[in-house]
């Protein structure tokens, strides 16, 4: 019997930079470019392989003109922008307000260039954290540096030592295409593992939820273009299958993969 092939689908890579360690030999030396483990088995069981797709960073063999990543997004599916260090405020037109927060330009130039890529293409995007604040910062958004600093009257989004342990309520909102998935579900509780967020949408985007102790945004949705572009800003990856308490992200990762099926078999088929 022939069955369809498995999807494939590119991961933005998280990127470590080594500090000042010495003298010390080896991998704790050198830039890596890695996929973690947890995004991975999310797009896995929805029975889609995940594709690591690397960097091109300052001090790599390769140069930028030699990385084409149109050939990534022929090849591939769709994408997804994994979580990671904060979007630099340069993205956006601002300076950091402190050094903790200068954010990562590089990974931002790179997966800007991915998801122009992947869009162009007509292959879908799902972002995940960081991916919904670069995203929102690509199409001209702007970010909340920091949610406690700037905006202290809103809820605590992030608990350190708490990582995907700390959660919140989200509320859907009524009539999106996220809403469209969850019928008779109108408000969830889900993790929340960032200190920024989004100050000002990004022009053809909606949103599709919010905190409602605070107003802030917790998912969007590209409402111009016919390319698939969406994110959240918790962690789908890090929900526990059969958990009562926690949103269920598996028809979130069924309609991602839906439209990458779609986007695979062409203008025209189904």
């Amino acid at each position: 019997m022939k069955t369809e092939r498995p999807l494939l689908i590119g991961v933005s890579a998280r990127i470590y930079y080594p500090g000042s360690q010495g003298p010390l030999p080896g991998v704790f030396t050198k830039t890596l470019h890695y996929l973690e483990q947890s995004v991975a088995h999310w797009l896995l069981s929805g029975h889609a392989m995940a594709v690591m797709i690397p960097a091109v960073t300052q001090d790599s063999i390769v140069t930028r003109s030699d990385l084409t990543l149109p050939d990534y997004a022929a090849a591939l599916d769709g994408l997804v922008l994994q979580g990671g260090n904060d979007v630099a405020p340069e993205s956006y037109g601002e300076t950091p307000l402190h050094a903790d927060w200068h954010g990562d330009r590089v990974r931002d130039r790179y997966e800007i260039e991915l998801v122009e890529a992947f869009v162009q293409a007509g292959k879908p995007v799902f972002g995940i954290c960081r991916g919904l604040q670069l995203l929102n910062v690509m199409y001209g958004g702007t970010l909340l540096q920091d949610i406690a600093t700037q905006r202290p009257s809103a809820l605590e989004h992030r608990q350190l030592g708490r990582y995907e342990r700390h959660f919140h309520p989200v509320e859907l909102v009524p009539g999106t295409h996220l809403a469209g998935l969850y019928p008779g579900l109108r408000r969830a509780s889900t993790n929340s593992i960032h200190h920024q967020g989004i100050k000002d949408l990004a022009p053809g985007f909606v949103v599709e939820a919010r905190c409602p102790d605070d107003g802030m945004i917790e998912a969007i949705r590209r409402t111009t273009g016919p390319a698939y572009v969406a994110a959240v800003q918790w962690h789908p990856e890090f929900h526990q299958p059969g958990d009562p308490e926690g949103f269920d992200d598996a028809p979130l990762l069924r309609d991602f993969l839906a439209a990458a099926r779609r986007a695979a078999a062409g203008p025209g088929l189904t």
